[in-house]
């Protein structure tokens, strides 16, 4: 970027990358509590369901020592989005060349389809190659539906998904992918609609002008005709 005087500035962010995969939960909830109290979104994750054995009391309260899982769980994340249902999953791959399929549970691939066919939206975030991706459900089910193959080229994922910047609040922005898929005619409406509201404003703005213009320009005008003119001066020659 360049900056006026030829200074350039530098900023360097303090990521973790040996951490990364590890954080991705911690990220996107904290994403998701920025889009709540930014009142932009409702994005919960979702508790997993599970069923308790056996459990102890310690000086930290109750401790589960046995438990199972109640039921196979859908997708981690689901919530609304400008009158859209969301339903999503992260997940983290160290692969750099594809993201396996064994990642999606078969459950949840029908869960996903079940989303699409009622009008929801619904995706996943990976995390692979030390960036984040969106890549949207439709374009997992149609490589899925026309490919046997076991895991999604990086390559696709490049062509058909796009990177989520990562900021700091919120940490993954993932909302502007959606909106730029789902709510694009929307927000050009909305743009227009304000352009128009700021070229009213201003046309208003500038007929107040003229118009107190046009007063100042009468007034001074009636000024002059009701100003009494003074005969001229004679020139009075004192005889010697």
């Amino acid at each position: 970027m360049n900056y006026p005087g030829s200074i350039k500035k530098t900023y360097q962010k303090n990521i973790n990358y040996a951490n990364r995969g590890l954080d991705l939960e911690a990220l996107l909830n904290d994403s998701n509590n920025y889009y709540i109290e930014a009142d932009k979104a409702i994005i919960y994750k979702k508790p997993t369901p599970i069923t308790i054995i056996d459990a102890k009391f310690s000086a930290k309260g109750r401790e589960i020592t046995k438990a199972y899982f109640a039921e196979p769980s859908t997708l981690d994340y689901n919530g609304i989005y400008k009158g859209k249902y969301l339903d999503f999953d992260a997940k983290v791959t160290k692969s750099k060349t594809s993201f396996p399929l064994e990642n999606i549970h078969e459950h949840q691939l029908l869960h996903m389809r079940r989303i699409l066919k009622h009008g929801g939206i619904t995706f996943l975030i990976i995390r692979m190659n030390d960036k984040c991706y969106y890549l949207d459900g439709k374009e997992i089910i149609q490589f899925i539906d026309n490919n046997n193959r076991k895991s999604i080229p990086f390559s696709f994922i490049e062509e058909k998904g796009y990177v989520i910047e990562e900021k700091i609040r919120p940490r993954i922005d993932y909302l502007k992918i959606i909106d730029k898929l789902y709510f694009r005619e929307q927000n050009m409406a909305k743009k227009k609609t304000k352009r128009k509201t700021i070229k009213k404003v201003s046309s208003k703005r500038n007929n107040r002008n003229i118009s107190s213009t046009k007063k100042k320009t009468s007034t001074v005008k009636k000024n002059i005709h009701s100003t009494p003119s003074t005969p001229p001066k004679k020139n009075i020659h004192k005889k010697t």
